[in-house]
């Protein structure tokens, strides 16, 4: 058989697969497990589509000026479109989400789509963003945060119990976590940018500092360079780290229910990061720093849940994270790279963790009627649909 026919009679067997699903229903109708199996995996299909492209994106631009069809963009245009078929099978048939889940997945998939035109009129007007950190970027974070989240309460609820249920639960938070700590990778790309300017040998393309120079009304120098590749003040990073990603791993540790989960979570996007780094040096795109630090945050986030009282945790466990992140950070600094980072800020960032730790468990937890939440609780059952 030739391979067009091959795939016109695989189109043809999926086509026939899913229409009888097709019909109209109300969210959190029961859904066979083929089906969940499909669409769940399509989620994850699409955010590893999101992920590549990202990291590819923010490369790509610290050296070429940008363009709405640059190949990062047009990979996480695939994920997108991935996306939006997603959230209209689970808008119209219902199946696979509760209507938590549905509502979080329809408005985080439309503030993303809303957020598109209004980025490339951004920069349309403004041409590049000096920041990752912007306005009509936040939008796109917003809108990824709350599709993930649905995204992980429709696993959480509707999921067999058993490993496959943890490892998966995991994997979403891993993209959840990349999607909270996008901006900052700003930062960790931008001190080596500023490092290839010192050597004489930037990274950046001509076209695009002479454009930055222009948009900030200056001389391509030193000073330019450092504007255009550490925007933000030094406290943001670190307390970005050690607030914002370490209530990623709490919650993670906290539904996965798990030891070791908020270790594992980070341990995956580190590896990723890790992973990726040679393969754009090799093709001659700005590698970045990479937040090797964050495991030892990890690992006390891992550690603190030892301890039985929430208040105690979470006020022993923000301590103990914090001076992970900043020692992490100043060792880093020293024997590899890391982006500059206000020490000062560190007891600032340690109130607002054990703040946001301590409330974070308690809404999960009486979200699950008081009990802790685990990845071995019960599940509903996911029969198929009756027959017409």
């Amino acid at each position: 058989m030739k391979p067009r026919a091959r795939i016109k009679d695989r189109v043809t067997q999926m086509v026939e697969w899913a229409l009888p699903y097709w019909t109209r229903g109300p969210a959190g109708r029961e859904t066979p497990p083929d089906l969940f199996r499909v669409l769940y995996y399509g989620w994850i299909a699409a955010f590893i589509l999101k992920v590549l492209g990202a990291s590819w994106d923010v490369s790509w631009h610290f050296k070429w000026l940008r363009d709405d069809f640059a190949p990062p963009h047009l990979i996480n245009s695939v994920g997108t479109a991935i996306v939006v078929a997603l959230t209209i099978v689970h808008s119209y048939t219902g199946y696979g989400v509760d209507r938590p889940a549905q509502r979080l997945i329809q408005w985080g998939t439309g503030t993303f789509l809303i957020a598109i035109p209004i980025d490339l009129i951004n920069h349309r007007v403004n041409g590049v963003d000096i920041t990752s950190w912007s306005p009509s970027h936040v939008l796109l974070y917003l809108g990824t945060a709350f599709m993930i989240t649905g995204v992980i309460r429709g696993w959480y609820v509707y999921a067999a119990p058993g490993r496959l249920r943890s490892i998966v639960l995991g994997g979403f938070f891993v993209f959840f976590l990349e999607n909270v700590l996008f901006p900052s990778e700003h930062q960790e790309y931008g001190v080596l940018e500023l490092a290839s300017w010192d050597r004489g040998q930037p990274y950046a393309e001509k076209t695009l500092l002479d454009f930055a120079a222009n948009q900030m009304g200056r001389a391509v120098d030193r000073g330019m360079v450092e504007k255009f590749s550490l925007p933000v003040p030094d406290w943001v990073y670190p307390m970005w780290f050690g607030v914002a990603a370490v209530l990623v791993l709490v919650l993670a540790r906290t539904l996965v229910g798990r030891r070791w989960t908020a270790t594992a979570v980070a341990g995956v996007y580190v590896a990723f990061r890790t992973a990726i780094w040679p393969l754009l040096y090799a093709f001659h795109f700005p590698p970045s720093a990479v937040p090797f630090f964050l495991l030892a945050a990890a690992v006390c986030v891992d550690v603190a849940f030892m301890l039985r009282v929430p208040a105690v945790r979470a006020v022993a466990g923000a301590v103990l994270v914090t001076a992970a992140v900043y020692g992490g950070l100043a060792i880093q600094d020293l024997l590899l790279d890391a982006p500059p980072f206000m020490v000062a800020s560190a007891p600032v960032s340690a109130v607002l963790l054990a703040a946001a730790w301590y409330g974070a468990e308690r809404f999960t937890r009486g979200r699950s009627g008081g009990r802790p939440a685990t990845a071995d609780a019960a599940a509903p059952p996911l029969r198929a649909p009756a027959t017409p």
